[in-house]
Order: C-alpha cells, then structure tokens, then sequence
C-alpha cells in the first residue's frame, strides 16, 4: 500500500470516529508505516480469527451469515480485516474507547436526527385505527420492505450499464439485443414457470406400481435436468438471485423420491447456470462476462449432450433410477462448481477485473481438488482472454481499447496544454488512474508498474512517434505469477528507456534545467547587472504604469549584452508581472488548508498598489512533454525563488547606493562626522546580513542541492525518479531558504523592510543635506564674490572652510540621531529572534543547513551571549 493511500484511509478512518486534535492523520501514518508487518492471508488465520469474533460476537449466528454473504460476494480484503478486528477485540482499551466513541456518536446524532424520510400519515395515538387504515398501513409497509430487499430487475440494471457506457464513449454507443429476445422465454432454455396444462388431470403418480413410479420419474428427470417441467415434478418461480427449487407429487413412494431428491440439485444448477448465461451474455456486462459466459455454453452443451445420451438409454430400457444417479454424479461436481461461480458473480455484480480475481481465488482454492482446479482454471483462462488483450495493447503500445470499462487503468478527459498554465494541474497524475476493485489480485503487485508502462509509452506517442515493445508476447493466464512479472518487467524496462531517450537526448531535458537555473536561480550574474541596470527606473513605478513590451525590450537587450546570449533557449524566457508580492504569495501558499487561510485571503483584498520591483518575476515557455516535468507548479517554485533572491538583491543594491551618497560626508570634518558613524555601522550590518544570506542561499542552498540533482538524473532509469528527483530539488531549496516556514519567512520580510525604510529614510536626508549644503556653496561664492575676485583653488578651500565652519547647521534636524536609533534597535531585535528561531528549528527540526546562517551571522560571537540568554528565559518558562 502507497504513502497516499495510508494517509487517505487514516484521514477517513479519523474522520468515521469524529477524532480531533492530536497529530493528525500525517502522524499516525507515520506511526502505521514505521511498525506495519505484512499480514499473509491463510485458511488457518482467517478460520481462527472468524472463530473468535463469533464467540465475541452477541449475535454469532448473523455474524457468520453476514460474514459468507461478504465472502460469496467476494469482498477483498475480508480476511485480513477479520484478523484486524479480532486483534482488536482483545485489546480492552481499544474496545473501551471505540464504545465510548460510538456512544457519543449516537448521542450528537440523535439531538440533530430530524423526522424519518419515509413519510407515512399516522394516525394519533388517542384514537383507534378503522380496518382499512390497518390494512392499508400494513400494505405500505409491505411495499417499502419488499422494494428494500428485492434485487433490482435485470433490464434496469442493463440501462444502467448502457448509459453508463454511453456517457463515457458517446461516438461507440453500445450495441443492444432486440427485444424479441428478451421477450421469448423459450429461447432462454431456462425453465418457463406460470404455465397451466388444459388437459384431463394426471394420474396420480403414487397409485401405480414401484416400476412404474420409477420409469416415470426417470423420463421426468431428464425433462428436468435439460429446464422443462416434467408431469410430476414442476419448478417453481424464483425471485432474483435465489436457488430454483421443485416439487415433486406428495404421492410418490419415500424410497423413490429419495433419489429424486439426491439428482434434483443437479437441475437447480442448471437452471442458475443457465439464468447466468442468458443475462450475463450481454454486451452490457462486459467482455470479461461475455467470454466467461462463451466458456460456460461450451460446458453446458457436454451436459445437455450427456442428457440426450440418457434420453437414448431410456428410449432402449437400459436406464434406470439407479443408473441415472449413478451416470449423473460425476456432472453433479461440476454443475456445483459453475452454479457456485455463477451466483458468486452475480451477487458481487462481478465484472472485469473483479469476476477475473473471483475466478483465481476459486482455482487457487482448489488446489487439493484436481478435477475442480482443472474446470476453474479453464473458466479463467477463458475469462481473462479480453482482459490481457487490453493489456497487451496497454504495455506494450500505451494504448487502452476498454470500452466496457472493465480494465485496471481508467483513462481521464484531461487536456496536456494546461499542464503548463494551470498550477493545480495534475495531467500526469490523473490522465490515466488505477481502479482498485477492477485489479485482478494476481496482477495487484504489478498495478502499478502496469500503470507507469503504458503512460510513459502514451507520452511518446502523443508526441507522434509509433512505439511497440520488441519484447511482445502473448500474456497468458496461469498460476505461476512469475511469468506476468517477466513479462511486464520487460515491457516496463523498455518503456522507461524509451521516454527517458526521448526526453534527455531528443528533448534536451537537462539543458533546459540549466537554462531554468541560469534565470530562476540567479546563476548568471552579469546578466542580472546589466538587467537591473536597464530597469531600475522601469521597475520603481507601479505595476499599472509599467509598459510590458519596454520590460520585455529591456530584458532581450540584457540577454544579447552578456553571457546568456550563448543559452540556446534564451528566447523562452519571458516577464511576468503578479498580482501580488512574494511574501503574500509565499504565505498565501502555505496556508492552505489551515486556520489562518481565510484571514490572510481577506487581507489580500485591500488595495494596495504594487511597484513594478515587488510584482516583477520571470516566466518559462515549456511545450509537451517537457512540461510533465517542468510543468506550472515547478515553474512556481521556480518563481517563488527567484522572486524572493531577486529582492534580497534589490535591498542589497540599495544599501550600496547609500554607502555610494555617504561618501559626500567626507569633506567635513572628523568631528562633525560623528553623528553619522551610527548610522554608518548600521548600514553595514545590514548589507553583511543581507550579502550573508544571499550566499547562502546561492552557494550552500541551491549549488549544492543541484549538484546532487544533476549526479541522480544521470543514474535514473524511468521518468518517475525524475520527477522526483527534480520536485525533491525545488523542495529543499524553498525549505532551506527559509520559505517553507511562515514564522521564519514574517520575522526575514520584516527585516528586509526595515532595511528598504532605512536607505529611504538615509537618501532622503542625503538628499536634503546636498541640497542645503549647494545653498551655502552657493551663499559662501556669492558672498567672497562681492570682496573679489578668486582662483578656482582658492574658491575650494573657501568653500570647504564655510562648510566645516557651518557644519553645526546640518543638526536642524534633531530627531536625525533618534530615527537611526530606532532602526539599530528594531534591526537588533528582527534579526536576534530570526537567530533564535533558528537555533530552535535547527535542533528540534534537525534542519542542520540553517545552522549556517547562525555561524555567518554570528560569525565574532556578538549576538551569542543574548542568544543564551534568551534561551535560558525560554527554558525556565517551559519548565513553570
């Protein structure tokens, strides 16, 4: 059983009992995977286990009943969930809770029950009911009893299917019996019940001689055995799926009709056999039916052959009551073994798959009996014939021809271009899924590699090329499971070759990769110069005022101007404004699914204008089949990335231009320098911090990590790994980057944006300084103007000795040293939580790459005191 599965049915399971809180199914999945053994169904399991619930059991009688109800309808996975609910009625706390559970149940049911749907006018209880409202209440409730348990007629059932089949394949509908065939019940061979004879009343039977009782209920017999009723044995009518029974003259001798009785059963089979074969024959209940049918006619054409054998003996004298039994009981075996099959099959309204895994069950059981293993295993050769046809055609040429919808692998109306525009996309996943109930059990091991052939395949020829395994054979029902597994290993084998070839060496898949990286990944810096360059004006307005077409100009000229104007696939690359900025989408992303879903999708509704910088992000052109892999929720990852780099490059950026404008502070002098040392040192610390992080991210996240993607791409062996691998490759590149953890990711958008206030806060005092220090330049000229005229030496060092003179008037604005003070304050305080919280998440977590960022950020040790002290303050609180 896959992860998914397990998780899907813990999820229900937890959802069944109304469970809350706890670890969630992902925990007790964990749990069930790490102490699960396999559970081997045997005869002596299943038996002790079916023994013990019945004795635990408050009504054993109808636990047994229901339980060979299940197993005559051939419900899988039977016995191993009796073994699992016997396991549970010895744990006492288990049972404990589980009648607890089931008390509370009941109890919230019952507050919210409303009034029962069958809607019947009851008469009030202070008056009596008349006859007629008793007998007309009785009638009712009759009606809803009998509808309830009646089995549905085989014409409803057989539009059913037909519609069913319709809807799905509309251009093939399927193809109808005429009526007249269903109409004359003489064609069907089956018995014709409600028939009254108009002749004199017989003789009755009783009154003649033993010799004459026995010769004719010899010729009644063979009347019987071949579905017409005999003089004194008539059948009666049967309602849906029960037994046909008789009834034979009461006045009959004890002795004759004791053998009557013996040969009679033979005659019930019969009859069901024949009833199968009649309705299950038709074109509704599929293939695998319809052969299976074919294979029973062939046998029941030997019997009635053997019958009209009897009818020439009888014709000579040479059969008698005694004789008959005795030429009749080695048929009796095997009519026993068809009828038994054939209710099996009805009552689990058996098709595909699922009447081929009944069929092996039944031979496999029979495996001391050599005579019945023999006609089972005829049945299911016969039976599986239209079923490994479609197989073949699936393995080996990625086509499925099921019109009847009996084959294990079901084919979806998805279409392959949205595989690139739809993020929540999974044409990989469901084009073509696995049906439990239609696998037949000795093809269950191999499901899913059945599965994977055929689609690799169908991708290639969805690409126009025409493929077929050179390794083709016929597939061939037997009890060796080896001989599939051969078999579907070789077709599986060529098929990951095929589409693996095609998509490395034809389609280039790898250096599309690289091209993705060059981009998404930052990997060329050049570029990314020569393009911030281009659009650094572009990029400041907001998102509504920026022209596409300029960016997409800007971003081809970067191309041809640096080294990516070798990468062959350049051209795919394309700009791509979003609607809303990375962190929103990072956080959107994961809260999916949680409480804080709603919150933050109604926070996303104010208005608030986007510059070009916050909504700037690149796209990737990727055609069919490469967009299996690379397919929109890769590329979003891609892009969740390269968003959140690109911004730590902006801020980065911006912090250079403030060192760039501090530089005209060195003309004054040392002393009046000092009010601006602060904020110099903070300007500093964030551009270590903000470099600090970009190299990591780049060169112990993401080279890495690549590293080991590339070195698994070069050893995989089908396309499956490769999606894996790569999905495994984005995954731990967005958890080790930090965007996978909410808290992390607030207290890192917190950070940048304080960096972003205080380069706006330093370029617009910047700038109101140079504009007042160019109006006493200009004040100091005018004024030695007026005495004189200068050299141009002479005009500098005047100029300067004005300045250094009037530097005390650049303090105007007093709360200049208050405002760095509260950035230094907030910036110390972000960034010791960040190095807290990943103290904490590198320990708990075990995510030991975080560990990093501490060791660069913290590199002289001067945040490692605080560190330990706020650790020791979170251990005392844990611990009151």
């Amino acid at each position: 059983m896959s992860e998914f599965r397990i998780h899907h049915d813990v999820s229900e399971l937890l959802n069944l009992l109304h469970v809350r809180g706890g670890d969630g199914a992902e925990g007790y999945s964990d749990l069930l995977q790490k102490h699960r053994t396999p559970y081997v169904t045997t005869t002596v399991s299943a038996h002790s286990a079916k023994v013990k619930l019945a004795e635990f059991s408050k009504t054993p009688e109808d636990f047994l009943k229901k339980y060979e109800e299940l197993k005559s309808k051939n419900v899988r996975n039977l016995d191993p969930l009796v073994y699992l609910l016997s396991k549970l009625s010895e744990d006492k706390e288990t049972l404990q809770s589980l009648q607890q559970n089931a008390k509370d149940r009941a109890e919230s049911s019952a507050n919210t029950t409303s009034t029962t749907t069958t809607s019947f006018t009851l008469p009030q209880t202070s008056t009596k009911m008349s006859m007629q409202e008793l007998d007309e209440l009785r009638k009712k409730l009759g009606n809803v009893t009998a509808s309830a348990n009646a089995p549905m007629p085989a014409e409803v059932t057989r539009k059913m299917l037909r519609d069913r089949h319709n809807k799905k394949n509309p251009t093939q509908p399927n193809p109808v019996f005429p009526n007249w065939v269903y109409d004359r019940p003489a064609l069907i061979g089956d018995f014709i019940t409600g028939t009254t004879s108009t002749g004199e009343p017989p003789v009755a039977v009783g009154t003649l001689p033993l010799a004459v009782q026995e010769q004719a209920l010899v010729e009644d017999l063979l009347f019987v055995l071949s579905g017409v009723d005999g003089r004194d044995i008539t059948a009666q009518p049967v309602l849906g799926r029960q037994n046909r029974s008789f009834i034979i003259d009461p006045t009959l001798d004890m002795s004759v009709k004791e053998l009557v009785n013996r040969i009679l059963p033979v005659a019930s089979y019969y009859s069901t056999v024949t009833r199968f074969i009649e309705e299950k024959s038709s074109f509704e209940y599929g293939q695998v039916n319809h052969a299976l049918t074919a294979a029973m006619r062939t046998l029941m054409k030997e019997y009635l052959i053997l019958v009209t054998q009897l009818e020439h003996l009888l014709r000579q004298g040479l059969l008698s009551l005694q004789k008959l039994w005795f030429y009749i009981q080695p048929t009796m075996r095997t009519m026993e073994i068809l009828a038994s099959i054939a209710s099996s099959v009805d009552k689990g309204e058996c098709m595909g798959g699922s009447t081929l895994t009944l069929l092996h069950d039944r031979t496999f059981n029979y495996t001391g009996d050599s005579q019945a293993q023999e006609l089972c295993l005829y049945l299911t050769k016969a039976a599986s014939v239209p079923y490994f046809e479609i197989l073949e055609k699936w393995i080996y040429r990625g086509i499925i021809n099921d019109p009847y919808s009996e084959f294990m692998v079901e084919e979806h109306e998805l279409q392959k271009e949205k595989i690139q525009e739809d993020y929540n996309d999974k044409y990989w996943d469901q084009r073509y899924t696995i049906v439990q109930h239609r696998i037949p059990s000795y093809l269950q091991k191999m499901a899913d590699k059945i599965l994977s052939t055929g689609k690799y395949l169908n991708v290639v020829r969805e690409c126009g090329r025409d493929v077929t395994c050179p390794d083709a054979k016929e597939v061939l029902y037997t009890l060796k499971e080896r001989a599939y597994v051969e078999q579907i290993e070789k077709a599986f084998n060529y098929a990951s070759k095929v589409l693996l070839d095609f998509l490395m060496e034809e389609k280039e898949l790898v250096s599309r990769l690289r091209s993705i990286k060059h981009y998404f990944l930052m990997d060329k810096g050049d570029f990314f110069v020569h393009f911030m360059d281009l659009t650094e004006e572009e990029l400041k307005k907001p998102v509504d005022d920026i022209v596409p077409p300029r960016l997409e100009a800007l971003l081809e000229l970067a191309l041809r101007m640096s080294t990516a104007n070798t990468d062959p696939f350049k051209d795919d690359l394309k700009i791509d404004l979003m609607p809303n900025d990375v962190i929103t989408q990072l956080l959107r992303v994961l809260a999916i699914e949680t409480k804080q879903e709603k919150a933050i999708n109604n926070a996303e509704q104010t208005d608030t204008t986007l510059s070009g910088l916050e909504a700037f992000s690149f796209d990737y052109i990727v055609k069919w089949p490469l967009s299996l892999i690379i397919n929109r929720k890769a590329l979003t990852r891609y892009q969740m990335l390269f968003r959140h780099m690109f911004y730590c490059k902006h801020v980065e950026r911006v912090l250079c231009n403030v060192w760039i404008c501090n530089k005209d502070f060195k003309q004054y002098s040392l002393h009046c320098g000092k009010w601006f040392a602060a904020s110099f040192a903070l300007r500093q610390r964030m551009l270590n911090f903000v470099q600090n992080i970009q190299y990591y991210m780049m060169f112990e996240v993401m080279e890495p990590t690549w590293h080991v993607m590339e070195k698994n791409l070069k050893t995989v062996s089908n396309i499956d790994d490769v999606l894996h691998h790569h999905t495994s490759f984005l995954d731990n590149c967005l958890k080790d980057c930090m965007l996978t953890n909410p808290e992390l990711l607030r207290i890192f958008s917190k950070l940048m944006s304080v960096c972003v206030m205080f380069t706006n806060c330093m370029q617009r005092f910047t700038q109101s300084k140079r504009m007042e220090r160019i109006s006493l330049e200009q004040g100091s000229i005018d004024g030695a103007a007026s005495q004189g005229e200068h050299t141009d030496d002479e005009k500098k060092k005047l100029t300067t000795k004005f300045l250094a003179e009037h530097a005390d008037t650049f303090q105007s604005d007093a709360s200049f040293e208050a405002t760095i003070n509260k950035f230094d304050n907030n910036f110390s305080l972000l960034l010791l939580d960040l190095l807290d919280k990943l103290s904490i998440y590198s320990t708990n977590d075990c995510e030991h790459s975080m560990i990093s960022i501490i060791y660069r950020l913290d590199f002289n040790g001067f945040y490692t005191e605080r560190l330990e002290r706020m650790a020791v303050e979170r251990s005392q609180k844990a611990a009151a």
